[in-house]
């Protein structure tokens, strides 16, 4: 193989395109290389942030679904307690009625029974009236001896 015109024309011609890429295509895809390069690198470190950044908010996120549990359980403590106190004020409240029912009660059924006692009284002293009238077969005028059948009530 025999070195001619031809060969070295190519030779030529390819280190003038090797010189002109390295002149002016090679800077502008190293620039644009290099510019990908650190935004793909930015982007990494963006998303390694974000990957932190997302299990501190997982962390947040679980402390406040703790604090809001431990919350919860105080309102639902809270709401307990609160409900047997107005249970024992019920009762409390129900056991003094009750009191005041039965004393209520009481005093109604004393006043029956001094009624009925004063009733009887009355009606007693006007049997014994009727029974001394018919002893003594005469007449005894109520309105008259008023004094005497009060005071007849009255040892009754």
């Amino acid at each position: 193989m025999s070195i001619n015109a031809t060969l070295i024309g190519q030779v030529i011609w390819f280190l003038i395109f090797i010189w002109i890429t390295m002149k002016f295509v090679w800077p502008p895809l190293e620039k644009a290389m290099s510019s990908r390069q650190k935004e793909i690198a930015d982007g990494l470190d963006a998303a390694e942030r974000a990957k932190k950044e997302l299990h501190l908010a997982d962390q947040r996120a679980g402390d406040i679904v703790r604090e809001a549990k431990v919350t919860s359980a105080d309102h639902v403590a809270q709401a307990e307690k609160r409900s047997q106190q107005i249970i024992e004020e019920a009762r409390e409240n129900a056991r003094i009625e009750y009191e005041k029912i039965v004393a209520r009660a009481q005093i109604e059924f004393e006043q029956e029974v001094e009624r009925a006692r004063q009733h009887l009284r009355e009606r007693l002293s006007e049997l014994a009236v009727a029974g001394a009238e018919k002893i003594l077969q005469k007449e005894i005028n109520p309105a008259v001896h008023a004094d005497m059948l009060n005071a007849l009530k009255q040892e009754l």
